[in-house]
């Protein structure tokens, strides 16, 4: 196999880029960086600033860690204009992840405690949120992996620190590509392949580029597809076959009524894949409630704190039936009377299944009957057969079930009760 030398690769995968929809532009250094930034934010925002009101921007865009500014690049700005007027700034599109400027430039030099120069960048809305780096056919991917930590340690944070606004890093040696999350934490063991829906790898840097790279796609993954994780105050993004559940999950509840379950393996990611498919599915309007649902207490309890590791205040476990069944009718109170709606609720399965049969909740619990309501089933294969299931999908008329198994019921492995010997496909599809 001929060694195809770096600079050939760089050259190739820009070029490529281009074909797939981004712009290539020439940005030598920091004020270059800097002055192609301001441009884009203008064009994204169809704005003209001044050069006191782009100080600001500057000034708002600098603060924080890695963690802080992949919160302000979700968030809108309110900059005071200097005619006094206000103005809301967008630095990403995350509902329309389509809708930004897309440009691929290369060789950009930084200087902090030493200069670097880094391989090829993509610019999104001028903001860089993805960095490759590239090593020469036959070298070790851990060789680019290492050098990415040495930017993070000589240069990323330096000057305006821009570079602390990467989302995802990208190593290849051509033959072999891995992405993963900007996160000063990571080991070499939390760097992924990316792979098609039946699984199959996709290794080589030009399949992947086509597949993974295309601006839409890496644009989506930055949008929908990275955890900000509260606790630790890290950034993780979706491993593709986590990727492949949630897309399939919000596809079956956006286009149908059916039911249908995930089989993943244990130790797989599924919380953080469940939870990613909540954060998504209660903020699509026709879904009135996501009710994360598990079969034992201190499942509840860890879950929750899980859940809230991931997003903060996200969801509000249980206490018990009363406390559910508000936090159904949006009845909730919490501190000094501050009413709470909950879209995302964590419960067990016997409460739940408490407050759709006692007589003393159906009387509250009658104004959901109709409405879109999704339910998540952790361990599926351990909490749905018997008779809560019949009692959920007797109960509400809209409902929809997602179940997540490390081990699905199948024929073979069925064991009889008084409902018969059910699979996990019977229940869920």
């Amino acid at each position: 196999m001929s060694k195809q030398s770096e600079a050939v690769l760089e050259e190739n995968l820009v070029n490529q880029l281009v074909t797939l929809g981004f712009d290539k532009v020439s940005i030598r250094d920091e004020a270059e960086l800097l002055a192609n930034l301001r441009k884009q934010i203008e064009t994204h925002n169809n704005i003209e600033l001044s050069d006191r009101e782009f100080d600001k921007i500057l000034n708002h865009l600098g603060k924080g860690n890695v963690f802080d500014k992949a919160k302000t690049l979700r968030d809108w700005f309110a900059l005071d204009r200097d005619d006094e007027t206000t103005v809301y700034i967008q630095f990403l599109d995350s509902e329309h992840w389509c809708q930004n400027i897309y440009q691929v430039t290369h060789q950009v030099t930084i200087e902090g405690k030493y200069k670097n120069r880094y391989d090829v960048t993509l610019l999104i809305n001028g903001l860089p949120l993805v960095q490759i780096e590239l090593k020469r056919r036959g070298l070790e991917l851990k060789e680019a992996f290492n050098q990415i930590n040495r930017y993070q340690k000589h240069s990323f944070g330096f000057n305006s620190a821009l570079f602390n606004y990467v989302q995802i890093f990208v190593i290849s040696n051509g033959v072999n590509t891995k992405y993963y999350a900007n996160n000063r934490k990571q080991s070499f063991k939390q760097t992924f392949f990316w792979s098609d829906i039946d699984n199959n790898n996709i290794t080589n840097l030009d399949e992947f580029a086509n597949v993974f790279l295309e601006k839409c796609h890496i644009s989506k993954m930055i949008c929908k597809y990275i955890v900000l994780a509260e606790v630790p105050k890290i950034l993780m993004v979706l491993r593709p076959y986590q990727f492949y559940a949630v897309e399939e999950i919000i596809d079956r509840v956006k286009n149908t009524d059916k039911n249908g379950y995930i089989w993943h393996t244990t130790g797989s990611g599924k919380t953080l894949t469940s939870f990613k498919a909540a954060q998504i599915l209660v903020t699509m309007p026709e879904v009135h409630k996501v009710i994360f649902v598990v079969d034992r207490k201190d499942l509840d309890f860890q879950t929750s704190k899980e859940f809230n590791s991931f997003s903060e205040g996200s969801v509000d476990g249980t206490d018990n039936t009363k406390v559910l069944v508000d936090q159904f009718t949006d009845k909730h109170m919490k501190g000094k009377g501050e009413m709470i709606k909950n879209d995302l609720i964590i419960t067990t399965i016997q409460k739940l299944n408490n407050a759709i049969s006692k007589q003393a909740y159906l009387k509250q619990m009658e104004q959901l009957k109709d409405k879109k309501v999704v339910f998540i089933f952790d361990e599926c294969h351990r909490s749905q057969f018997g008779e809560t299931h019949k009692n959920i999908v007797g109960f509400f008329n809209n409902a929809q079930l997602i179940g997540f198994t490390g081990t699905p019921i199948f024929p073979e492995n069925a064991v009889g009760n008084k409902f018969g010997k059910r699979t996990t496909a019977e229940l869920f599809g």
